[in-house]
């Protein structure tokens, strides 16, 4: 498979890795759009939100994303939680990830 979050997972692609478990890593977004953009990423591949089937990822990706936000200190001001999913909903790499994204006032169309 070609896919550049699984490679990142198997330690073929560099990363910076701010969290590691069982079912998930989260990395710096190497695109950020904010000064605090960090990437939640399963450990197994699922295409999309549609695809997965493990409700243990998302309850661990929000606890992630809690415990992120404080490290991060974006816990106060407040940060966006962000899954794309498909084209006409802006996913771009077909490997089910979520954006953590804060540090700044955030502005932006979200539709």
């Amino acid at each position: 498979m070609d896919c550049i979050f699984c490679k990142i997972i198997a330690n073929e692609i560099p990363s910076t890795k701010v969290f590691d478990s069982e079912r998930l890593i989260v990395i710096e977004d190497i695109s950020a759009q904010a000064p605090t953009h960090l990437l939640v990423i399963p450990k197994k591949h699922y295409d999309s939100i549609l695809d997965c089937d493990d409700d243990l990822f998302m309850t661990e990706a929000i606890a992630a994303a809690r415990e992120l936000s404080k490290k991060y200190k974006v816990d106060e001001k407040g940060f966006r939680l962000v899954i794309n999913t498909n084209e006409e909903g802006g996913q771009t790499v077909f490997h089910l990830h979520m954006h953590i994204i804060g540090g700044r006032q955030l502005t932006g169309q979200m539709g």
